[in-house]
């Protein structure tokens, strides 16, 4: 066996393999004999087919087989041992022979076209200079918090009368004049009728009011609205545009929740907060948390920025990429448009991703199993707050961080969360951050 790699521009590379007789003539036959102990040939016995026979219907692909096997196991072999960095899979080459499997004697000679990655340093030391953004939590954000809390816990009070003003909701019974549609117990909230002279019949309404309207003018885009309060099919719809009847039978306001103790154990637990003093300082608390998080995600993609200006332009085998991308998306139907399309982010993202490597094997960054139970656990939280249960129960996150672990799909992600969160935090205290404070708003409008 003879393998020799060639890559004159260092990024484009030629892998050249030559196999032997001898190489794989030891395989082929062991794999032969296995194939005639099992072999169930007419006018035999098993296991005593003559071997002549056994290798004019076998011998080819099983020497195919065997050589392509040793084929992948020997390249991959040598990429590792010659420490090369290679970029997706290697490709049969272009200047790839014909080659005749059923002579038995000749050499068999593969050539592969592979990708090299660019050779560069990526460093950062205390001189590198990078923004960090702390975002001020400030009175606005803790009002609009509680609000949300107050909201989430609030309910629905009988009234007397209607007011445009609040979020009131009124039930009644809904008759067609010149039909015979009667919906009892309709349900309406005003304020969400698209056209103002219709949503002005309702203004100042009370208990036993009789409203008259027309529910095909005040949803003229939404048959799916029309036909829900009437209770009738889509298609039914065209059929009632004439005035309504609705007797006004009851009243609902929403009330949002008082700012008191019950409010307090509700949203951090019971006894956590004893006070809207300390309920304001933990709802600061909890954003600031979340902010960091912002921060460093941010901070992440200004050391991208900088270490791509600081690297400059990175030259890639692109041709032998372009094959490689078409190969990995052959099942589309429109595989050549999508490379070309994409083709240039997606060298963008390589480029970053080939830097990213280097910083992590410079600050000397390994995945445990506890950094992706913790990425994990933070990813279970952060669910959990989207819905505003910001006292979810350490053990009931653990038990959501693991279900998570058990499922396959989810590690690549996780992983490559861990990395972030463990670069980012060496990355801090290497470099030299200009910390600069700044509103949520300002800092909302740099990710835009």
């Amino acid at each position: 066996m003879n393998i020799t790699f060639e890559a004159p521009d260092k990024i484009n590379g030629l892998m050249t393999i030559t196999l032997e007789k001898e190489d794989y003539q030891k395989e082929v036959e062991k794999t032969l004999k296995d194939y005639r102990k099992r072999a169930n040939v007419p006018g035999f016995r098993p296991g005593q087919t003559p071997m002549g026979l056994i290798k004019r219907q076998y011998g080819t692909a099983v020497k195919v087989d065997v050589v392509n096997k040793m084929l992948g196991e020997k390249l991959y072999e040598y990429v590792r041992e010659n420490k090369i960095q290679m970029l997706g899979e290697p490709l049969a080459s272009e200047q790839q022979e014909t080659l005749d499997f059923e002579n038995e004697d000749a050499p068999l000679t593969f050539k592969f076209d592979i990708a090299v990655a660019p050779e560069f340093k990526a460093e950062l030391t205390g001189k590198d200079k990078i923004d960090y953004y702390n975002i001020t939590v400030d009175d606005k954000l803790i009002d609009q918090q509680v609000e949300m809390y107050q909201s989430r816990s609030g309910n629905y009070e009988k009234v007397e009368a209607y007011d445009a003003e609040q979020r009131d909701m009124l039930k009644g019974d809904l008759r067609e004049i010149d039909g015979s549609i009667e919906v009892a117990d309709a349900v309406l909230m005003p304020q969400y009728i698209k056209v103002d002279d219709q949503k002005k019949l309702f203004d100042g309404c009370k208990l036993g009011d009789i409203i008259t309207w027309n529910p095909r003018k005040a949803y003229p885009e939404s048959d799916v609205e029309v036909s829900s309060l009437l209770k009738i099919e889509k298609d039914q719809v065209a059929e009632h545009t004439g005035d309504f009847t609705f007797q006004i039978t009851e009243i609902s306001r929403f009330v949002k929740a008082e700012v008191n103790q019950a409010l307090f154990d509700q949203a951090f637990g019971e006894g956590a907060v004893k006070d809207e003093k300390e309920f304001r300082q933990k709802i600061s608390d909890m954003i600031a948390q979340q902010f960091k998080a912002d921060s460093d995600y941010k901070f992440l993609l200004d050391v991208r920025a900088h270490m791509e200006k600081k690297v400059g332009k990175l030259e890639f085998p692109e041709a032998i990429l372009k094959r490689v991308m078409l190969n990995n998306n052959k099942d589309r139907k429109d595989a050549e448009e999508f490379v070309d399309k994409n083709f240039e982010a997606s060298i963008k993202e390589l480029g970053w991703h080939l830097i990213k490597e280097q910083l992590v094997a410079a600050q000397g960054i390994k995945v445990e199993d506890d950094d992706l139970k913790n990425v994990a656990k933070e990813a279970a939280r952060a669910q959990f707050a989207q819905y505003g249960m910001s006292n979810v129960p350490d053990e009931y996150l653990d038990n959501y961080a693991q279900e998570m672990l058990k499922k396959r799909e989810n590690i690549d992600g996780l992983v490559d969360r861990a990395v972030d969160v463990k670069l980012t935090a060496a990355l801090k205290s290497l470099v030299k951050l200009n910390e600069k404070d700044i509103t949520l708003d300002e800092f909302q409008k740099l990710l835009k």
